[in-house]
């Protein structure tokens, strides 16, 4: 049979699909649906941020696609309760560490999708898509180093695949809506134009996923990809955020060199009470964020390259901006709120 096209309608195929609660997961899932595929979602039983989502709930969620409930870290119930010995021609992972911690990260990014990718395989799945993340280009933290090793393993896989590292997401780049809109000022690092990203929606990065099913340029590539429009620093954000609410704008400097002291207190009592050894983490997780840009990187020169960051979709982050402001819409940050 002739491959599929990116131009031509897609047939309809069997899609496997994990982390289909969260935001991009749904979008995803939505995108799938819309394109004739039949979408099973293998989910927690309490899904969701902080478990709220039962199964009921979950399939609300979902419309168009099948939920089945079990444990994605227990490879028994991946093949009992989500393949149950039935053909399927795809996997679509949308799985990640709700934390970032190592025990989370290596949990889920990576022992999770192995497990996933293993019980595929015997299910006749013949491709994956997998959402990674950009900043795997320069792994400093644990996340980082689980979702490279899992991207290595399905390489090394023989399956079609398209990884998908995605920039800034709409959701973690929202966190301050409210504190301005109370009157407080923008907080960057450092003057706040040291990082820029091409921030992303929900929504077209889940039809992206969508089609690399099809789409055969696609096909067995590491995909970095961005929303439209030029890249944004933080002060940009804050900038225009201001500029919706009709105020001039106010910002509050803060100095990174704060975060490497945090970081370094609660690494050494860290070492006594593993739940600060857990928080020194998260503020590395904040540090990176705060020096590091969401774009792709240029091994040759080690810098950032705005015009080397593909871009696709039509919505920016300041249509949702002016979407949250205006009550329009609401941005779901759960566990991963740096602000």
């Amino acid at each position: 049979m002739p491959s599929h096209s990116f131009d031509t309608p897609e047939s309809p195929r069997r899609i496997f699909m994990l982390g289909a609660t969260g935001t991009i997961g749904q979008a995803t899932v939505l995108a799938l649906v819309a394109r004739g595929h039949e979408v099973v979602c293998f989910v927690r039983p309490r899904a969701g941020v902080g478990g709220v989502l039962q199964g009921n709930d979950t399939a609300r969620l979902l419309p168009g696609a099948t939920v089945r409930l079990g444990d994605v870290q227990d490879p028994v119930s991946l093949a009992r309760d989500g393949f149950r010995g039935e053909r399927f021609d795809a996997l679509v992972s949308c799985l990640a560490s709700r934390t970032g911690v190592p025990r989370d990260a290596w949990a889920i990014d990576h022992q999770a999708n192995v497990h996933a990718l293993d019980a595929a395989r015997q299910a006749g799945v013949s491709q994956v898509v997998l959402l990674s993340a950009i900043c795997v280009q320069k792994p400093l933290l644990a996340f980082q180093q689980a979702k490279l090793a899992f991207e290595k393993v399905l390489v090394e896989s023989g399956l079609t695949y398209s990884i998908v590292r995605p920039t800034a997401f709409f959701k973690s780049l929202s966190g301050q809506i409210e504190r301005v809109r109370q009157g407080k000022p923008f907080l960057v690092f450092g003057d706040g134009q040291a990082t820029a990203c091409k921030p992303i929606s929900d929504d077209d990065l889940g039809a992206f996923l969508a089609d690399c099913l099809s789409d055969v340029s696609r096909h067995n590539r590491v995909l970095p990809i961005g929303g439209p429009g030029e890249a944004i620093t933080p002060r940009q954000q804050g900038e225009h955020l201001f500029a919706l609410l009709g105020r001039p704008p106010r910002f509050k400097r803060v100095p990174v060199r704060l975060l490497d002291v945090i970081i370094a207190v609660l690494g050494v009592a860290g070492r006594v009470v593993p739940t600060l050894a857990e928080k020194a983490e998260l503020a590395r997780i904040g540090r990176y964020y705060a020096t590091e840009s969401m774009l792709v990187l240029d091994p040759a020169t080690g810098r950032y390259d705005a015009a080397a960051t593909p871009s696709t979709g039509s919505q920016t982050l300041f249509d949702f901006y002016a979407d949250v402001l205006s009550g329009a819409a609401a941005p779901e940050r759960g566990d991963h709120a740096v602000f």
